[in-house]
C-alpha cells in the first residue's frame, strides 16, 4: 500500500545561523557559462539564450552565511512517501530535497544520501549543502530555498494515492512553483510532477533543473543518449565536444576528469530525455521525463586537489556526483515563459540494472542503448505522457491538508493584490495563508495597511527587504507625506533602487539615511557602492565607520578587512584586529585576511603562523582560488629570505612545483 506519513528524521548538522542583511549587489560569475565564455564551435541555437536571466545578487532575499562546521544530532521533520518498492524521504525544511530513496527489496540507497547537514558558500544566498534531489526554480543557479522551508500538504489523485505537495512564492520571478511526489501502490518509480503557472501579464525568464546526488566510485558510469557534450570545464570556456572519448579518457567515467566539469548532453530532439548512473555491476539509478524537461548533465569534481577537497568539506569521506535535468540544454539560461500560460511535466526517479558487460563496454551507443531498453522497459515514454494527463485534475486542486509551512512572502503577496483590486495569484492550487505570516512580513504589513512604515532601532539587523515595484511606490509615498520620513525607511528605498541597478538613487536615500540616523547597514551598503565604482580607499573609510556603528559583527568586519586589504591599507587592518575579541579574530576568514595583509607588510613568521596552522576556511566560495595563491605567495617569499634569492618569476615556478598547497588551502575547481 501506498502511504504518506511525517516523521522525525535526525542528523548531525552543522548551525546554520542567523539571516544576514549584508546582501551581495552583483553576482558572483566566476562559474557560470557568459556569452563571451561560448565558444565558436556551440551551435548559435544551443546558446541563443546564455545569459538571459541572470540576477545579479540575491535581493531581496538575506544572505545565509553564519553557518559553522560544529555538527551536533539534529532532528528534522521528514515526509515520507512508501510503497512495497521504495521509500522516499524529503525533508520540506530544507527546500523540499528527496535526502534518501531506498530500493526495498536489496535495502540499497539510490541516490548519495549524506549523512550529514554542512553548509558551505556554493548557493545562491551562500549556504548551500550536498545530497539527495534538490529542485532548482527560479534563477540561474541553485535555488533559493536550498537551505530554507517551503509549504508541505497532503494531496491525493483521483483512485486515492497519496500525494506529498510542496510549493512556495519565488521573490524574484513573482511566481509560486509547485512539486507533486507520489508512489502508486507496485510502482517501481517515485513520480514528480512539476507544474509552473505565469499568471500574469509579462513574460518571466524561468529557470528549473533537479540536480541529482550519486554516489562517486571508481566503477561509477553515467549513461545517457548521446555522442556529444556542450562541456564548461572552469577554464573560461563552453565548448562542443564528443563524448565520451577524448584525449585517451572515458568521460563517462567521473574518476577519469582531471578537473571539474560540467556535461550537458546533448540528446537529440525527440528522443527520451534521461541520464542514468551504474555501478561496476550494473546496478544504478535512471531519471527521465517528458520531453518538456529535455535538458540532461552530469557534474564532476574531478580528481584534481581541489575537487577532492571540495568533496571531503561537504561529506567527509564521501565522494559524489551529480546527474541532472533542466528545461535548457545548458545551465546558463533561463526560458522565456509568456504570459498566461503554464507548463508542467512528470519526472520519474528509479532503480536500473544493465548488463555489466555492455554497460561498461567499449561501445557507447550499445551501452545506453542497453540501458535505455532497461529503463523504457521500467517506464516508457508515453506512459510518463500518459501519467501527466491522469494527474491533472489533482495538480488542479488545491491540497486537503496543510502539513508544514514555508514563508509568509506569498501571504504577502496574496494581501497586496487583494488590496490593489488585481487579480489573484495563479494557481490556486498553491496556498498562501495567513498563518505563514512572521516578523519578517511585520513592517510591511503595517506599511500595506497604514500608509506608514515603522522606525526600526537602528542597531538592529532589518529582518527583511522588498524590491518590488509596488512596494516602492507605497514606501516612496509614506516618505513622500511625511509618515515614514526616518532612517530606516530611507535605508529600505536605497536597497528597492539598488535591485535596479539605479545607483545614484540608492546612494542619495542611503547618505539621506545616515543624516536622519548613522547606522552599520547604510555606511556599508555605501561602502559596496564605493567599491563598485573602484573608490578603494572611500569604501574603506566608510565599512570602518559601519564597524563603529556595530563592532561585534563577525561578517561585517571581514568585510570590512577585504576592503581595507584591496586599499592596501594592511596595517589599518592589522591595528583594527587588536581591537576585536577572540571569538571574531578566530574566524578562518579573518585569520586568512590577517596574513594577506601580513604578508603585504613582509611579516613573513606572523603569515606563516596562520597559513601552516590547517586553517578552516567556512565560507570558502566554490572554485576560490585567493587562498592557494595566498600560499604561494608565502611560500616564494619565505624562500627567497630564507636562501637570500631574487623573488622572481623562477622562484615563483618553482614554489608551484614544489610546494602546493595543503587541501584545507585549495578550494580551486580549475587547471
Amino acid at each position: 500500500m501506498s502511504e504518506l506519513r511525517l516523521e522525525e528524521f535526525v542528523m548531525p548538522a552543522a548551525n546554520l545561523g542567523p539571516p544576514s542583511p549584508l546582501v551581495p549587489f552583483v553576482v558572483d560569475t566566476a562559474n557560470l557559462v557568459t556569452v563571451d565564455a561560448v565558444d565558436d564551435n556551440v551551435p548559435p541555437e544551443e546558446a541563443r539564450h546564455v545569459g538571459y536571466g541572470y540576477v545579479d545578487g540575491c535581493l531581496p532575499y538575506l544572505v545565509q552565511d553564519e553557518y559553522d562546521r560544529q555538527r551536533r544530532p539534529r532532528s528534522f521533520r521528514a515526509a515520507v512517501l512508501e510503497n512495497e518498492i521504495l521509500r522516499a524521504t524529503f525533508l520540506p525544511e530544507l527546500g523540499g530535497r528527496l535526502w534518501s530513496l531506498i530500493h526495498k527489496p536489496d535495502g540499497r540507497e539510490l541516490l548519495f544520501a549524506n549523512s550529514i547537514f554542512q553548509p558551505a558558500n556554493l548557493g545562491i544566498r551562500d549556504a548551500w549543502f550536498s545530497g539527495g534531489v534538490e529542485w532548482n526554480f527560479c534563477w540561474i543557479g541553485h535555488t533559493p530555498f536550498t537551505c530554507s522551508p517551503l509549504f508541505a500538504g497532503r494531496a491525493a489523485l483521483d483512485d486515492g494515492t497519496p500525494v506529498l505537495r510542496m510549493w512556495e512564492w519565488e521573490r524574484v520571478r513573482q511566481m509560486p512553483y509547485q512539486i507533486d511526489a507520489y508512489l502508486p501502490d507496485g510502482s517501481p518509480v517515485l513520480y514528480v510532477r512539476v507544474r509552473l503557472v505565469n499568471g500574469d501579464d509579462r513574460t518571466v525568464p524561468v529557470y528549473w533543473w533537479s540536480n541529482i546526488a550519486v554516489t562517486e566510485t571508481a566503477d561509477t558510469r553515467v549513461l545517457a543518449p548521446c555522442d556529444s557534450t556542450l562541456t564548461f570545464n572552469y577554464a573560461g570556456k563552453l565548448s562542443l565536444a564528443s563524448y565520451p572519448y577524448r584525449d585517451d579518457r572515458d568521460l563517462s567515467y567521473p574518476t577519469q576528469s582531471p578537473h571539474a566539469a560540467d556535461f550537458f548532453f546533448r540528446i537529440p530532439k525527440g528522443e527520451y530525455p534521461w541520464v542514468a548512473s551504474v555501478d561496476g555491476g550494473g546496478k544504478g539509478f535512471f531519471h527521465a521525463s517528458n520531453e518538456q524537461l529535455n535538458g540532461r548533465k552530469v557534474w564532476v569534481f574531478g580528481m584534481g586537489a581541489g575537487g577532492r577537497q571540495w568533496q571531503n568539506f561537504l561529506n567527509p569521506g564521501h565522494a559524489y556526483i551529480e546527474i541532472q535535468g533542466g528545461l535548457t540544454r545548458i545551465q546558463s539560461q533561463c526560458l522565456p515563459m509568456p504570459p498566461h500560460t503554464q507548463w508542467e511535466w512528470v519526472e520519474a526517479f528509479g532503480p536500473v540494472e544493465a548488463d555489466p558487460a555492455t554497460a561498461h563496454g567499449k561501445d557507447w551507443s550499445a551501452a545506453w542503448k542497453d540501458a535505455q531498453k532497461r529503463i523504457e522497459a521500467t517506464v516508457s515514454r508515453k506512459h510518463l505522457d500518459m501519467e501527466l494527463a491522469r494527474t491533472e485534475a489533482m495538480a488542479r486542486r488545491a491540497p486537503d491538508e496543510v502539513l508544514h509551512r514555508g514563508s509568509g512572502w506569498g501571504a504577502m503577496e496574496r494581501l497586496r493584490r487583494q488590496r490593489g483590486d488585481e487579480p489573484p495569484i495563479e494557481p490556486s492550487s498553491v496556498v498562501f495563508d495567513d498563518d505563514s505570516l512572521s516578523q519578517e512580513q511585520a513592517p510591511w504589513l503595517e506599511l500595506l495597511r497604514t500608509g506608514t512604515f515603522p522606525e526600526a532601532d537602528s542597531r538592529e539587523a532589518p529582518a527583511s527587504y522588498m524590491v518590488q515595484d509596488q512596494w516602492r511606490a507605497m514606501l516612496e509615498d509614506a516618505i513622500e507625506s511625511g509618515r515614514s520620513n526616518h532612517w530606516s525607511a530611507w535605508l529600505h528605498l536605497g536597497i528597492m533602487h539598488v535591485a535596479h541597478k539605479r545607483y545614484d538613487e540608492a546612494r542619495g536615500a542611503w547618505e539621506k539615511s545616515v543624516s536622519l540616523r548613522p547606522s552599520a547597514w547604510a555606511y556599508r551598503h555605501l561602502a559596496v557602492l564605493a567599491e563598485l565604482e573602484d573608490r578603494h580607499d572611500e569604501s574603506a573609510r566608510l565599512y570602518l565607520q559601519a564597524v563603529e556603528c556595530a563592532p561585534g559583527y563577525g561578517r561585517l568586519i571581514i568585510e570590512c578587512g577585504k576592503a581595507l586589504v584591496r586599499a592596501a591599507q594592511h596595517q589599518k587592518w592589522l591595528t583594527l584586529l587588536e581591537q576585536l575579541d577572540g571569538t571574531v579574530r578566530s574566524i578562518g576568514r579573518v585569520r586568512l585576511l590577517e596574513a594577506q595583509a601580513a604578508l603585504s607588510l613582509d611579516d613573513i613568521e606572523r603569515a606563516g603562523s596562520i597559513l601552516e596552522d590547517d586553517l578552516v576556511v567556512t565560507d570558502a566560495r566554490e572554485g576560490e582560488d585567493g587562498p592557494a595563491h595566498l600560499w604561494y605567495r608565502y611560500q616564494a617569499k619565505r624562500l627567497a629570505a630564507a636562501e637570500g634569492i631574487p623573488l622572481d618569476e623562477q622562484l615563483e615556478k618553482r614554489v608551484r612545483r614544489e610546494i602546493p598547497p595543503p587541501s584545507y588551502l585549495d578550494f580551486r575547481l580549475g587547471d
